[in-house]
């Protein structure tokens, strides 16, 4: 077998790069055939239970067939809206919904006004600092800037992490006994975004973050065995909700630029503008179980007639997909080891991207909106609209062992103004003008914010269950408590 690239446990410090680095499509370039190890690795994960994958593929294909036809008629009615002011009603009575969507959007966490000046501050750090660094450098629309005072601010308010330790509910983990902890959240400190109108350039396309081939990979997310009831032939019993096979799952074998190894349990960005569908804002494929097991089990799978050759209808058939067999390669659709995970029509045609693909319903300054880290996402192709489309990109992360040593890395780098140890390298703001520091922080954040961060020791809830107890415990030892 080929040797492994570094991961998590073998920090390195990385190249300087932009976000384009974390994707094969933005990042160019030909993407050869994965080793042959990766096609040993697939027909090791159904050996045994063929047949159960083949009859579970067709389930699948049924079901994912009436659930595009419901997305393709009713688009962003589907994606479940909540209000800050209402939230733990609205948690209540939409949980099915955010269950099964795994997408939401919770308007007015912060105040339109605050939210809008955190902008202006940032166009105005960035005047002050030339040498940002940004997506593209001749035209920016994401900037490589993690420290800013607004991104701090954003990430200690009180009303975000109310909003984000509530959504960590919706997880779970079947072992009592799993050593996470979801009554707190760590801070991960990622860029942000103001795309103007008219680019085109930040065409991100559907993809999924956390790592790409090692969904597949034993000695990835194979490690927790986060998958293993879809490989087996019962995608319906895959839970994405529960975090207990995630705790020791890694998401990043190759040491990517972007690729994560923190465990985000949802992505999010707090907006700082106004934006509507094909104004510059987030698509999400909310069909959360669905989407997972069929780009898990894509692979295994080929069509007998091409598109070409066939209608559509004729082309989806079931009857028209074939086990592959002794005819397997090693292809993961649209998987690059150190990317992320690409979709696509061609490659994953069942999923009908270009309609189950739903834009965010309109979002104002300070609405939140958090997605499922498995979720399918992506953001519209060209910005259409008159004004530009700016979030702070702020994900949702529980306490982990992996977490805090993460976290351990990252409050050295807030505090050396360094990017995140996830991130591509170079002195980042290091030199920055208004930087601000570990005493602007502690004169802002609240002690569940400074928690967050790591500057103040975690809370030992007697409410937790053992394994919650114990990793606190732990990660407070971690942090230097």
């Amino acid at each position: 077998m080929a040797t492994m690239a570094p991961t998590q446990s073998q920090p390195q410090t990385k190249r300087e790069g932009n976000i384009a680095d974390s994707f094969a499509s933005l990042s160019g370039g030909n993407q050869p055939p994965l080793p042959e190890r990766f096609l040993d690795l697939k027909r090791s994960l159904v050996a045994g239970h063929e047949d159960r994958v083949i009859e579970s593929w067709n389930r699948l294909l049924a079901q994912l067939k009436q659930e595009n036809a419901i997305l393709a008629k009713d688009k962003s009615k589907v994606i479940p809206i909540l209000e800050f002011s209402t939230l733990d009603e609205d948690l209540i009575r939409l949980r099915s919904d955010i269950k099964k969507r795994g997408v939401a959007l919770i308007r007015g966490v912060i105040p339109e006004s605050e939210a809008r000046s955190y902008k202006n501050e940032i166009e105005e750090y960035v005047r002050q600092n030339p040498s940002t660094k940004a997506f593209p450098q001749d035209d920016p629309q994401v900037y490589e800037l993690y420290w800013s005072k607004p991104q701090l601010k954003a990430r200690a308010h009180p009303n975000l992490l109310e909003v984000q330790s509530k959504l960590m509910n919706f997880w779970y983990s079947s072992n009592p006994e799993s050593s996470i902890a979801l009554s707190q959240t760590l801070t991960y400190a990622d860029r942000l975004r103001i795309r103007q109108p008219g680019d085109a350039k930040f065409a991100l396309g559907p993809h999924v973050d956390g790592g790409s081939v090692e969904r597949w990979e034993k000695h990835g997310y194979g490690l927790g065995g986060v998958y293993d009831k879809v490989f087996e032939g019962s995608w319906e019993d895959y839970d994405p909700w529960d975090a207990s096979g995630r705790v020791s799952a890694v998401m990043d074998n190759y040491n990517g630029l972007g690729a994560c190894s923190m465990f985000r349990m949802f992505q999010g960005w707090m907006s700082m503008s106004n934006s509507r569908a094909f104004e510059g804002t987030l698509l999400v494929n909310p069909l959360l179980q669905l989407s997972t097991a069929y780009l898990l089990l894509r692979p295994f799978f080929h069509p007998l007639k091409q598109s070409k050759d066939v209608s559509k209808e004729e082309y989806l058939a079931a009857d028209n997909w074939a086990f592959s067999g002794s005819g397997m390669t090693s292809e993961l659709q649209g998987a690059t080891p150190g990317h992320g995970q690409e979709l696509n029509s061609e490659l994953h045609p069942h999923l009908e991207l270009d309609t189950s693909m739903v834009h965010m319903p309109e979002v104002k300054a300070g609405d939140f909106v958090a997605w499922h880290c498995d979720t399918i996402h992506a953001v519209d192709s060209v910005h259409q609209g008159q004004s530009d489309s700016s979030v702070l990109y702020i994900p949702i992360c529980p306490v982990t062992e992996q977490n805090a040593h993460y976290l351990v890395r990252q409050r050295k780098a807030f505090l050396d103004g360094t990017p995140g140890p996830d991130f591509p390298g170079g002195e980042g703001e290091s030199r920055h003008i208004n930087r601000p520091t570990e005493s602007y922080l502690k004169s802002y954040a609240n002690p569940e914010g400074l928690r967050a961060f790591g500057f103040e020791k975690l809370v030992v809830s007697s409410s937790d269950n053992p394994g919650a107890r114990m990793v606190t415990k732990k990660v407070n030892e971690i942090l230097g408590f």
